[in-house]
């Protein structure tokens, strides 16, 4: 397909509530989608992050469906404790997962996790915990240092993107991929900032992102 059908592509945006919790959500549909992939934002952001809707309207483009919901209600959130509870927010990646599984749009396609911040290392506990299911995962500017001993456990093709002066996390990345077994890569955006706020920054970010997705994750028609 090429790249001008890609922006013809048509797109289905559904507003959605996952859980018992009543999570809000943004579930991104492209016409034939192929693959799906589910969002972990990182401490103090939502469904909204125009970072993270950003790369999932690049990989809707793609045909790569897309889920962003906010992985606490905003009391969980009050308690700044919760933003730091990788365990929780992993769960919460698994119960999205499991909803996934039961929409007739996007069950059982390709399933991968795009993770930013904390929500990086909520992803690749997800994906350790979900092997059978997860079959690639993205970080930006993530601590996946925070998944501690998953690390060794994820299955999942693994992608770090890390800008080129956001020293220290950029040192904890090099040390999470050192523990790590799988398949993975290290990738560093030249001159970019945590927030990759630099122009044509977070456009980097979503072309690594979903030319991972879409060499790892398989394909649904096949």
């Amino acid at each position: 397909m090429t790249r001008s059908a890609h922006h013809a592509m048509a797109m289905a945006l559904h507003r959605v509530r996952l859980g018992a919790p009543g999570l809000d959500g943004l579930l991104r549909v492209p016409e034939a989608a192929r693959q799906v992939v589910v969002f972990a934002h990182g401490s103090g952001s939502s469904r909204l992050s125009s970072r993270n809707n950003a790369v999932a309207e690049a990989l809707g483009h793609a045909g790569i469906a897309t889920l962003l919901f906010d992985l606490l209600t905003e009391s969980e959130a009050d308690d700044r404790a919760n933003v730091f509870d990788i365990a929780l927010l992993a769960g919460r990646l698994g119960e999205a997962i499991d909803w996934i599984d039961h929409r007739d749009d996007v069950a059982g396609l390709p399933l991968g996790l795009f993770g930013a911040s904390t929500g990086a290392a909520a992803a690749l506990v997800a994906a350790s915990e979900e092997a059978g299911r997860v079959a690639a995962v993205v970080c930006r500017g993530g601590r996946p240092d925070l998944a501690g001993d998953a690390l060794a456990r994820v299955e999942a093709a693994t992608l770090l993107i890390v800008g080129g002066q956001d020293g220290e996390v950029l040192e904890l990345n090099r040390q999470a991929f050192a523990a790590m077994h799988c398949v993975r890569a290290l990738k560093i955006v030249p001159g970019a900032t945590h927030l990759f706020d630099e122009p044509g920054a977070l456009e980097q970010v979503a072309e690594l992102g979903r030319d991972w997705f879409l060499a790892h994750m398989g394909d649904a028609g096949s």
